[in-house]
């Protein structure tokens, strides 16, 4: 089915059919153990035929089903890499591509939102979609003044899908839980479906864009395409070339990796400080990697320097507002934690509403549960690797283990919800990388709170020496 899928009972069943499937192959690979193949060769194929029925749904449905696709894909990281493996290109494809909506369509929603003479606002517009997402696609096309433009088109219906999606995937949860062991996937849902009526606004996706492109008019490291023209369901913003996240992933040198890297940690803390915004959907299809030269490319250094390759930023539709930047409380628990202040970083925790006033926990496990999450702030670089990941969300996911129990007892503040899965889905992304980052100097120059001011030290020293 090409077109958007609008009827509740339609759309519904096709989620359900999700589980159903799981079911029907568990016994077709029952089927092909008695027939003599073994388990661990079924098993393989079991889950490939999933992944593939998974991105096929998912993808045909586009709206709130495509989107928890893609908030999924990032954290494919955590998998196990017996599991990764058949889930990674199912998973990866989401973001990317989904089934595009005919061409007729696309004129019709033009017509409506342009006006019948749409055709001569363009010198040329190629029906093909360039990308399809979520809740729109994305044409090439030359804009009357010879701009090379991206004309995002909202697939008609888009919002009525959208909540349906994430009303019928929050009862399916616990089906769809174990793809991703750990996380858990109810908090997710919800947070996407709070978050549906401004990514479906243009007009506001045009406002933050705006807001970026005005602040990174003149960055030599990160470049924002303007906008062009907006008004509902079509914005149109100007086109740029690149390399897209996902191919750097699977295809990039290891420069193209960790230059990748670097700059996309560099443009997720500097951000906020800088626009007082969060771009909150940082999946790798909405990332490209740009040459400032071709020519001087290939002898740019990956991680250093300001020449050889810029991050292009694609799609704001949304974004958290952070008037004053990211909240100092990070910067301070961060560097309080580096510094083993066990009772100084509870104290902030339970002072912000991460430890709720009827929880008592031990500061010193608290810190021990703390710092292996932030061992990248740890090192002048770090190597982020699936592993590591692996390692992290086995620790927190592992119900014997101390920091399980521990993870369990703490609270995430409803101010920093989009913060910790921005956060989250950006490691998860260098992971997938493999990408070397100065994490530590992003840190220092953009986190509010990580380094003291000199007044605030000397306060510090002199504290500590009095007592």
């Amino acid at each position: 089915m090409s077109d958007l899928p609008r009827k509740a009972v339609t759309r519904t069943a096709k989620l359900a059919a999700l589980p159903l499937g799981f079911a029907g192959r568990a016994t077709w690979g029952l089927g092909k153990r008695i027939g003599g193949k073994s388990a661990e060769l079924v098993g393989r194929e079991l889950q490939q035929r999933t992944a593939e029925q998974l991105f096929k749904v998912l993808g045909e449905l586009k709206g709130g089903a495509m989107k928890f696709g893609q908030a999924m894909s990032v954290f494919e990281s955590a998998l196990p890499e017996e599991v990764a493996g058949p889930y990674r290109a199912a998973l990866t494809k989401l973001q990317e591509a989904a089934p595009p909506m005919p061409t007729r369509t696309v004129h019709s929603v033009l017509a409506e939102r342009l006006g019948e003479d749409w055709h001569d606002l363009f010198l040329e517009f190629e029906d093909k979609p360039a990308a399809a997402a979520s809740i729109g696609q994305v044409h090439r096309a030359v804009w009357h003044d010879g701009r090379e433009v991206a004309v995002k088109v909202q697939y008609p219906g888009a919002g009525e899908a959208l909540l349906s999606d994430l009303n019928q995937l929050s009862r399916f949860a616990r089906l769809l839980g174990p793809l991703i062991p750990g996380m858990d996937i109810k908090p997710l849902i919800a947070e996407l479906r709070d978050r549906v009526s401004e990514e479906l606004d243009y007009a506001l996706e045009a406002q933050a864009q705006r807001a970026h492109a005005e602040e990174f008019a003149d960055d030599p490291d990160v470049l924002v395409p303007a906008v062009v023209h907006q008004c509902e369901q079509v914005l149109v913003t100007e086109w740029i070339d690149g390399i897209p996240l996902s191919e750097v992933i699977t295809d990039g040198t290891q420069e193209q990796r960790d230059r990748a890297g670097q700059l996309l940690a560099r443009f997720l803390f500097s951000g906020p400080s800088r626009t007082g915004l969060l771009h909150a959907d940082p999946h790798p299809g909405n990332f490209r990697l740009l040459p400032d030269d071709p020519e001087d490319a290939e002898d740019a250094e990956g991680s250093g320097g300001k020449g050889g390759w810029r991050l292009g930023v694609l799609d704001f539709g949304t974004v958290d507002r952070l008037p004053g930047g990211l909240p100092p409380t990070i910067g301070d628990s961060l560097r309080m934690t580096l510094d083993g202040d066990a009772e100084a970083v509870y104290d902030l925790l339970r002072e912000e509403g991460f430890v709720k006033e009827s929880i008592e926990l031990d500061p010193d496990a608290v810190l021990d549960y703390l710092l292996p999450i932030i061992e990248p702030a740890q090192a002048d670089e770090f190597t982020f690797t699936r592993g590591w990941m692996r390692s992290q969300a086995a620790r927190i996911a592992d119900p014997r283990s101390p920091a399980h129990q521990l993870g369990k007892q703490l609270n995430l503040p409803p101010a920093y919800l989009l913060i910790h899965r921005v956060t989250l889905s950006t490691i998860g992304v260098l992971c997938q990388l493999g990408a070397t980052v100065r994490l530590r100097d992003e840190l220092e120059e953009w986190l509010p709170g990580f380094v003291l001011a000199e007044d605030e030290a000397l306060a510090e020293e002199d504290s500590a020496a009095g007592a």
